[in-house]
């Protein structure tokens, strides 16, 4: 387990780029039979991918005596969407078949849940945020035709989108966890511009779908002290809630993003005016 500490604003507006990546970027999630966890103390959010490949894999007891609990989902909910082939999640014995950006929603107090492939030649990757929980919602699994989906943006300003929400109040209970998956569409390079900060919420991007030769420039910090990381494929960014979360692509890409905080309310943001950002 990786533990990424808070940054308080002040402090990040003196880190260098290799100090801004070592605070903010998780360089890798996917790694052929385990799991990656980062615990991240903004929010206390839990970052991962899982991808088993010759053989199942679980996050076991060791997570939970990091955690100081007796297993990783005793005092947890977990959101999971995969990225990558079809696969299968057991949870407590019920098995939950998961396609290809297909989300599970696994409810605290799960004991035992583990991940497996349908073919080792194509592996599911699954990428998934846990946060902590304060009650047991129903499991539940949301395919991209349950999703709550809204379309936004235009070509013109290269930001033309659909915004899939998987797992959100209107589509699911849970106790603070919110995770969707935007797509843009082919010829758009900007996500969430004009940008906008949410002081009750953080942010995670985990952004996938991308060649060797694509890459985003991730914009963060204050909106007048702005900065930014270069992201490539399957590689996430810590968003504290003082800092905006956007980015424009040298060829279209797709990202997920789970959001941890006071509430969930999806349009409970603060706008930034371009014209205002430094």
């Amino acid at each position: 387990m990786q533990v990424r500490q808070s940054i308080h604003s002040d402090h990040a507006k003196q880190l260098d780029t290799a100090a801004l990546r070592r605070e903010f970027l998780i360089e890798t999630l996917f790694t052929a039979d385990t799991y990656t966890m980062t615990y991240s103390h903004t929010d206390r959010i839990i970052i991962g991918g899982i991808m088993p490949v010759t053989q199942s894999v679980t996050i076991g007891s060791e997570v939970g005596k990091q955690l100081g609990v007796s297993y990783f989902l005793e005092r947890r909910e977990l959101g999971v969407i995969n990225v990558g082939g079809p696969g299968v999640i057991d949870v407590d014995g019920t098995q939950w078949e998961i396609g290809n950006q297909e989300a599970l929603y696994v409810g605290m107090g799960r004991q035992s849940v583990i991940f497996s492939s349908n073919d080792a030649a194509r592996p599911a990757k699954f990428y998934y945020n846990s946060a902590p929980a304060h009650r047991t919602w129903p499991d539940k699994k949301i395919t991209l035709a349950e999703a709550s989906s809204t379309t936004l943006g235009d070509a013109a300003t290269s930001n033309r989108r659909t915004i899939n929400k998987f797992i959100v109040p209107d589509v699911l209970p849970t106790c603070q966890l919110t995770m969707g998956l935007t797509r843009l569409e082919e010829g758009s390079l900007w996500n969430t511009m004009p940008c906008h900060t949410h002081e009750r919420r953080m942010e995670v991007y985990f952004y996938f779908d991308m060649d060797e030769e694509t890459a985003v420039f991730h914009m963060m910090g204050q909106p007048q002290e702005t900065r930014h990381l270069l992201v490539h494929n399957e590689q996430a960014v810590i968003s504290p809630s003082w800092s905006i979360h956007a980015g424009v692509g040298t060829k279209r890409y797709t990202f997920i993003w789970g959001m941890v905080g006071e509430n969930q309310v999806f349009d409970d943001m603060d706008p930034v005016q371009i014209g205002d950002l430094r």
